[in-house]
């Protein structure tokens, strides 16, 4: 496993959760996405300003395991580490619940870039590596 190379902290919040009090699974999808908007924020990055040049970075595939439930109020790192295979940025994304850094939730992130509606390389996505 590479090193992470991001981290941000969030907080469970009580209308995320279901019946059951647990957070309801689509809302993992949530955190992992605005884990990787800040990253790409972090790096310099806009999608607005590379859609204003036809680049879209979209989601290809998601791999997703739910570990451990989170439940109102919980603390958690969201964590990432990216990778490039072929013309894919494959984002490694781990939360941990805090303060006991119990594994929560894996999901692996497939994103392609699409330029001017073609998959194609990206230079921005590259220099995030």
């Amino acid at each position: 496993m590479m090193e992470y190379q991001f981290e941000t902290k969030m907080e469970v919040r009580d209308y995320e959760c279901d019946i059951e009090g647990i957070v309801n699974n689509a809302n993992y999808l949530h955190y992992a996405e605005h884990t990787r908007h800040l990253y790409l924020k972090k790096c310099g990055l806009s999608f607005a300003e590379m859609h204003r040049r036809g680049i879209d970075a979209v989601v290809a595939r998601m791999n997703l395991q739910y570990k451990v439930p989170l439940r109102c109020d919980d603390e958690f790192m969201s964590r990432l580490y990216v990778e490039k295979v072929g013309l894919r940025y494959v984002f490694h994304q781990d939360f941990y619940r805090l303060p006991d850094e119990r594994l929560c939730f894996k999901a692996v992130t497939e994103v392609v870039c699409l330029v001017d509606g073609k998959m194609s390389g990206c230079d921005e996505y590259d220099g995030i590596l």
